[in-house]
C-alpha cells in the first residue's frame, strides 16, 4: 500500500492553506498513494492561538471539513485531514481533532489530541492548554488495501508522540503523527522519537508535518518522515511543501514480529 505524508508551511488565510492542501493531495494521488495525511494545522498557522476559534467547526457541518470530503471522493484517497478546530461546550475552547475520510468522502474516524503541548525556553513559548480542550480517547481505525490486506492505521498528533504508552495502547499497523513541531524541540527529540515509536511497536510511522517560516514568524521543523518497523528512516523531506512517499507491507510487520516478538512479551 503506497501511503503519502504531506508538508506544508501554511500561513494565516484558510482558503490559500486548502488550496495549497488541495495541489498537493492531487500530487499524492497522482503518484498513486491510498493514503495521504495532511499535517496538524494544515488549514491555518495563525497570528494567535485565538485565530483558530474563528474558524471552528461542527462535526459533519464546515468548509474545512467539505474540502476534505469532496478531495477524497474526487481523489478516491483515503485522507487524514492532519488537524481542525472542532467546536466544544466551551466558546473559548477547541479540540484539536483529526479527521479521516475515505475514498467515497465519509468521515469514519475522529481523534481529538489527549496531550497538550507546553514549552517555555525563554524566549518563546506554548500552552496549548489556553485554547484547547483534550481528547480523552486513543482512536484507531482499520483501512481495507488494494494490496488485499487489512491496516490498522493508529491515530495521535504532535505532542503526543512524547507519550509512549498511548502508541502501545494503539496496537497499529501504522501510526500517523501530523506534527507542527517546533524547530527547537524537533531539531533535538523528533527524528529520534519517531523511530522510537516505530521500533518499540514493531509498526511503520508515518509522520507529516509544518515545516519552515510561516506568516506568523513561527518556524517549524519539518522533517516529515516515513519510517519502517526497524526504525529504519524510507523517505524524508526536511523544510518546504512536499509529497513525500513510500510503500507499507504486510509481509514486512509480519516477519518483523516474528523475528523479534517484542509484542507478545509486553508483562504490563
Amino acid at each position: 500500500m503506497k501511503i503519502a505524508a504531506i508538508q506544508m508551511v501554511s500561513g494565516v488565510n484558510l482558503q490559500s492553506n486548502l488550496d495549497a492542501a488541495g495541489q498537493l493531495l492531487v500530487q499524492a494521488s497522482a503518484q498513486g498513494a491510498e493514503l495521504a495525511v495532511l499535517p496538524e494545522y494544515f488549514c491555518l498557522m495563525g497570528f494567535k492561538d485565538t485565530d483558530k476559534l474563528h474558524i471552528q467547526e461542527t462535526v459533519g457541518a464546515g468548509l474545512i471539513q467539505d474540502f476534505l470530503s469532496q478531495a477524497a471522493r474526487d481523489l478516491k484517497l483515503w485522507i487524514v485531514g492532519g488537524t481542525l478546530p472542532v467546536a466544544t461546550a466551551d466558546a473559548h475552547r477547541v479540540r484539536n481533532s483529526a479527521l479521516v475520510f475515505d475514498p467515497n468522502g465519509r468521515c469514519v474516524a475522529r481523534y481529538d489530541k489527549m496531550h497538550l503541548f507546553r514549552y517555555d525556553n525563554g524566549g518563546e513559548s506554548y500552552d496549548e492548554s489556553r485554547v484547547l480542550e483534550p481528547g480523552t480517547q486513543a482512536v484507531s481505525f482499520d483501512l481495507p488495501s488494494m494490496d488485499g490486506s487489512t491496516y490498522r492505521i493508529g491515530l495521535s498528533i504532535c505532542y503526543d508522540l512524547r507519550f509512549p504508552e498511548l502508541y502501545r495502547k494503539l496496537r497499529a499497523d501504522l501510526l500517523l503523527v501530523p506534527s507542527a513541531f517546533t524547530y527547537a524541540t524537533g531539531q533535538a527529540h523528533w527524528e529520534v522519537l519517531l523511530r522510537a515509536r516505530a521500533i518499540e511497536n514493531l509498526a511503520y510511522v508515518l509522520a507529516s508535518a509544518q515545516g519552515g517560516v510561516h506568516e506568523n514568524t513561527r518556524r517549524t521543523w519539518g522533517h516529515s518522515m516515513i519510517v519502517d518497523p526497524w526504525g529504519q528512516i524510507l523517505v524524508q523531506h526536511d523544510e518546504g511543501p512536499a509529497v513525500i512517499m513510500a510503500e507499507v507491507r504486510k509481509e514486512a510487520l509480519e516477519l518483523a514480529r516474528a523475528r523479534l516478538p517484542a509484542l507478545s512479551h509486553s508483562v504490563l
